[in-house]
């Protein structure tokens, strides 16, 4: 709960009892490389902070291609936040892409409970959930706009360890290109 504890300390002052009620709604799991914490059609009322590893999310489309929508290594938080706030099933499989710990919190009972009770930790949740929304956004403006060149230089710069977890075709799903395309652009920026 420590490296928690430590993200939430950055951005709001913590006390013991704060501490106290973020643990009793969290719980730390270890996760196997190639585990789902959360498969296309199911409810989702959790969320997980990645304390080590790496996951991702995708989906697939109706062709049966994946397209990886997030990675989430050491400090970020991933879920289906569509099926959560929606209360529809989820459209969206989270998968551990290497051995990972994470914390693992309800949203309904857990994190709702404490932002009811601590309106910092409110804030806090509030102001993680527009930066993901604006990264989100972002993605997709740069998908639309940006060269696969570009898009690669922003992956590494955003996630700056990916390639020592993420298979080529997390990568080239996540830009959306071939994993041809992938080693083209791997090549070119080395020459550069």
């Amino acid at each position: 709960m420590k490296e928690l504890f430590d993200f939430i300390s950055r951005r709001i002052p913590l006390n013991d009892e704060i501490r106290d009620f973020t643990q009793s709604i969290s719980k730390v799991k270890e996760i196997k490389k190639g585990d789902k914490l959360i498969t296309e059609g199911q409810y989702v009322n959790k969320t997980y902070f990645v304390v080590d590893g790496c996951l991702r999310s995708y989906v697939y489309d109706i062709k049966g291609k994946e397209h990886t929508l997030q990675f989430a290594l050491k400090d970020h938080w991933i879920s289906d936040y569509m099926a959560i706030f929606s209360k529809q099933k989820s459209t969206l499989i989270v998968e551990s892409i290497s051995d990972s710990t994470v914390i693992e919190a309800s949203i309904t009972g857990g994190i709702d409970n404490i932002c009811e009770k601590y309106p910092a930790l409110e804030f806090l949740h509030r102001k993680s959930l527009e930066h993901y929304i604006v990264n989100l956004q972002k993605r997709i403006l740069d998908q639309l706009q940006l060269p696969a060149l570009e898009r690669y230089k922003l992956l590494l710069k955003k996630y700056k360890h990916i390639e020592e977890f993420a298979l080529n075709y997390h990568i080239a799903s996540y830009l959306g290109i071939t994993q041809q395309s992938l080693s083209r652009i791997r090549a070119e920026t080395r020459s550069l």
